[in-house]
């Protein structure tokens, strides 16, 4: 499968990558150490998701009333800007994506010229669309960072251990994932040093 035909519906996507910035949040006090964050007050009807693994890669995802469009970012990649002497932005990339959504890259923190892909979605659209750079999933990072958008507690709870280096209890993962509120004992079991009361806090500012 290709990576659009991976990625879920806008909605769906939504609820998963506030499901996984709400975890970020229980298991990082951090904010800037977090994989995974969500903005739900980016813009005025704008929603922004992040993937940030640290080691210079991200994936940034915008929710519009317009439609969603994704933005990622493979430093390793050799549509990098960064990998020519012009360090431009490779062709095709933006130049198909729909005026209704491009401006949503005006805001500087997106670092629009950052970027190895676009992929997005109108509002009337049916399957996700993606810039026409002659390149692989493989080359452009795509398939790397989508893989990162976590669709299932089974597939969280493995990355949990490689990247924090902790062995999460599934079921209250599950729980999570399947949309259950957050209680007080749910954070305690997934992340013991945690202050309680600041995790609820900020999971509220999140709108989980």
């Amino acid at each position: 499968m290709t990576v659009l035909e991976l990625l879920p519906e806008p909605e769906w996507l939504k609820k998963q990558m506030l499901v996984q910035a709400a975890l970020n949040i229980i298991l990082c006090e951090e904010d800037w150490l977090r994989y995974h964050s969500f903005d739900p007050n980016w813009g005025q009807n704008i929603s922004l998701a992040k993937i940030d693994n640290g080691a210079g890669d991200h994936l940034f995802i915008l929710f519009a009333s317009e439609g969603t469009l994704l933005k990622g970012f493979d430093h390793e990649s050799e549509l990098s800007p960064y990998a020519n002497d012009e360090e431009e932005i490779a062709p095709g990339i933006y130049e198909a994506v729909p005026s209704a959504l491009s401006h949503l890259l005006e805001d500087d923190a997106l670092e629009r010229e950052d970027v190895t892909f676009c992929i997005w979605r109108e509002k009337s659209d049916t399957a996700w669309k993606k810039g026409n750079a002659e390149v692989s999933e493989h080359v452009d990072g795509s398939g790397f960072l989508i893989g990162a958008i976590f669709q299932t507690a089974e597939d969280y709870v493995e990355f949990a251990e490689g990247y924090f280096e902790q062995q999460l209890p599934f079921e209250v993962v599950s729980k999570i994932y399947q949309g259950n509120p957050i209680t007080d004992e749910m954070i305690r079991t997934l992340n013991p040093e945690r202050n309680v009361e600041e995790t609820l806090k900020e999971l509220a500012e999140l709108g989980f």
